[in-house]
């Protein structure tokens, strides 16, 4: 399959700017280019992230132990919660009508 031609092209940029206006293409055009903006700060900011150095705890103490076990369980009782809603988000099931004349 090959590329369209130029014409081609000018031709469907003019008829895309004749049914949507001048103002909504480039509100759109606007709209997407803060998307691909925060998508590359995502991508950024993740792979900062993946760089962090994991934290080493010095535990010399038996409060440095507990405290460091409360942490920990602080951490799984979150995780323990993202997992109890997720597993309710996925038995959640459509109940749109699928035959309009139920409606």
């Amino acid at each position: 399959m090959h590329a369209p031609s130029p014409m081609a092209l000018l031709l469907i940029a003019i008829v895309v700017l004749v049914l949507f206006g001048r103002g909504k293409v480039s509100s759109l055009m606007g709209e997407v280019g803060k998307g691909i903006t925060a998508f590359k700060k995502g991508v950024k900011d993740g792979a900062e992230e993946d760089k962090a150095e994991p934290k080493e705890l010095e535990l010399n103490s038996p409060d440095d132990i507990a405290k460091a076990r409360a942490e920990l369980a602080a951490e799984r009782a979150k995780l323990d919660a993202e997992r109890a809603r997720m597993t309710t988000d996925a038995g959640l099931r459509d109940v749109t009508p699928t035959d309009q004349n139920k409606l």
